[in-house]
């Protein structure tokens, strides 16, 4: 089982500013705004160790984000294969590299890795431009058709639901988040990050390092748009229904079809656009 990194990190910076309205200048004052750091993402097998990924996150839940990456790329499957996850050096001093460690007897073809794993706040994984990727991935349609139906009005008050509990993001306006709800609507677990696709890799590794997997009873709540790599992440998590506050991609449209998941945008407002789906009354 793995070991998650410990220790306290900071979602939040105070900047000095002044404001400006109707062509007047206001005293300085503070605005919270979300913290953005580079975290370098290693995989160690015994004495070998080597980066994968660099990805601009919001600092926390790293070891969460780093396992969630590992899996959603397909690099992974289970989590008795990580030994442990920590920080390299002294936290928090030095917390923007992770180190997952795996267990000897798994075998990486760090080759295959070679790859330009780069991400960035804004786009999400480089190179994911085609649903052949989500093959090579291992990833696999979701198979259930016992389902059971979800009411529109369970859906309309998913947004109210993440409002209320996005603590930083209600100080900073900064963050995206990702949450899990169950078919009831009830709020599993939430996480946020100034990049999408981590706040998505934070709410799936937690699920993985918990042994929660396959989360095929689950509804994946966005609160910005559904891009391809965010719907490639709930396909490997087996994740039935994605509900996005935006609009989704043509890619992420094709890739729910493709992979049979119930994909809503636009989820604001009471009303939402329903884009694949069996299972929304």
């Amino acid at each position: 089982m793995a070991k998650a990194a410990s220790g306290k990190t900071r979602k939040k910076y105070e900047a000095q500013i002044q404001k400006v309205s109707a062509g007047k200048l206001s005293e300085f004052t503070s605005d919270t705004l979300a913290i953005e750091e580079p975290l370098e993402i290693r995989i160690g097998i015994g004495k070998e160790h080597r980066a994968i990924s660099i990805t601009m996150r919001t600092p926390s839940n790293d070891a969460e984000l780093a396992a969630g990456f590992l899996f959603t790329e397909g690099i992974l499957q289970s989590k008795n294969q990580i030994k442990s996850i920590k920080h390299c050096g002294k936290f928090p001093n030095n917390q923007n590299t992770i180190r997952v460690d795996l267990a000897e007897n798994i075998e990486i073809d760090f080759k295959k890795l070679e790859r330009n794993f780069y991400t960035t706040s804004s786009c999400g994984v480089c190179g994911k431009s085609s649903l052949e990727a989500l093959n090579v991935a291992g990833a696999k349609p979701i198979l259930q058709t016992d389902l059971p139906k979800i009411s529109a009005e369970i859906i309309h008050n998913l947004p109210e639901t993440l409002r209320k509990n996005q603590t930083v993001f209600a100080e900073t306006g900064g963050l995206h988040a990702a949450a899990l709800f169950d078919f009831s609507g009830n709020l599993v677990d939430l996480k946020e990050d100034v990049g999408r696709h981590n706040a998505v890799d934070k709410l799936i590794g937690k699920q993985f390092l918990d042994g929660n997997l396959p989360l095929s009873d689950k509804i994946l709540f966005l609160s910005g748009r559904a891009s391809f790599e965010l719907v490639q992440k709930a396909v490997m998590a087996q994740i039935p229904v994605i509900c996005a506050v935006g609009a989704p991609s043509s890619l992420a449209v094709e890739a729910a079809k493709n992979f049979n998941i119930s994909l809503l945008g636009f989820v604001r407002e009471k009303r939402f656009n329903i884009y694949s789906s069996d299972i929304i009354l």
